[in-house]
């Protein structure tokens, strides 16, 4: 995060994915920690340290990209509830375009790969 020079690779992929993920999540819903985490695994991320997500939501609130609140309940402990902010959405689709270009220079990458995969095995049984 930082400015706009740390926020992106060179090669124009983000530094961190799961970066651009929980602001999405947060765009559909405000929630807690522990709920961020669950929803990133159903997202696709395979092991998660509880600890680094909650450090890129720290990281993510000290930059004011996210904002966060307790919220007490009867039926428990209070909850820090984390919501994205208007910086935060306009973050986020900035990430966005630059995924969306990024996925376009993978999808030439898998493209290519096939096509020389193809090619190598016609060779092979041949």
């Amino acid at each position: 995060m930082g400015n706009g020079k740390d926020k992106i690779h060179a090669c124009g992929a983000p530094k961190n994915l799961l970066i651009p993920c929980v602001l999405l999540l947060l765009r559909r819903v405000s929630n807690h920690g522990y709920q961020i985490i669950q929803d990133l695994v159903e997202f696709g991320f395979s092991s998660i340290d509880p600890g680094y997500v909650y450090r890129i939501l720290r990281q993510l609130e000290s930059e004011k990209l996210v904002q966060s609140h307790w919220e007490v309940s009867s039926g428990g402990p209070p909850k820090r509830m984390y919501s994205i902010t208007a910086a935060g959405t306009e973050y986020l689709d900035m990430l966005s375009q630059t995924l969306e270009k990024y996925q376009y220079t993978l999808d030439r990458f898998f493209s290519m790969y096939e096509r020389i995969l193809f090619v190598s095995t016609e060779k092979t049984n041949e």
